[in-house]
């Protein structure tokens, strides 16, 4: 993927320098539980192999997320048909409570809108993850019901609620700082 730029953020494709603070951030249970593919404990060898897969495609797009240069969390999407994206993200535990995750998810959504014309992105998040209910919230998603997903972190499913933001309304919304 290209590079984006933000207000405070640049969005970046991954390299494999960094692993060690992806395994920094990522390894952190609090951060970890939250996302359903991240297991716990998470090594650098771990974070290797996901760059490296992403590297290949087999991800779908996704973005480092850096503000300055330093690394505070990824974001990105998965096509899921001509139609629709699922889009997924995660913030490390320091850089919680600035608008960071926003901010970075607004310009994800947007790139996906604009790259592939989809007609709608969807997106998810645990039962007990109030702070990306707020981010969803802030940017437009409407609820659209709910399924258990695996945690690895955890490891066993968990309810987590779904959420959609068709074309039109992100138009909309998304034009906001």
């Amino acid at each position: 993927p290209m590079q984006i730029r933000t207000q405070r953020l640049s969005l970046r494709p991954l390299e494999p320098a960094d692993a060690a603070p992806i395994r920094a951030l990522a390894g952190d249970f609090d951060v970890a539980r939250m996302t359903g593919m991240i297991p716990h404990p998470y090594s650098e060898r771990d974070a290797l192999a996901w760059i490296d897969r992403v590297g290949q495609g087999d991800e779908g797009i996704v973005f480092a997320v850096a503000r300055d240069v330093v690394l505070i969390g990824c974001s990105g999407y998965m096509p899921m048909d001509a139609e629709h994206a699922e889009v997924g993200y995660w913030i490390g535990k320091r850089f919680w409570g600035e608008g960071f995750a926003t901010e970075a998810v607004r310009a994800v959504v947007a790139h996906a809108f604009d790259a592939h014309g989809f007609t709608y992105v969807k997106a998810g998040h645990f039962v007990d993850n109030p702070r990306s209910q707020r981010v969803l919230g802030k940017l437009g998603f409407s609820p659209d019901g709910g399924e258990m997903r695996d945690c690895a972190a955890r490891g066993e499913p968990v309810q987590c609620l779904t959420y959609r933001l068709d074309r039109e309304r992100a138009a909309g919304v998304l034009r906001q700082p």
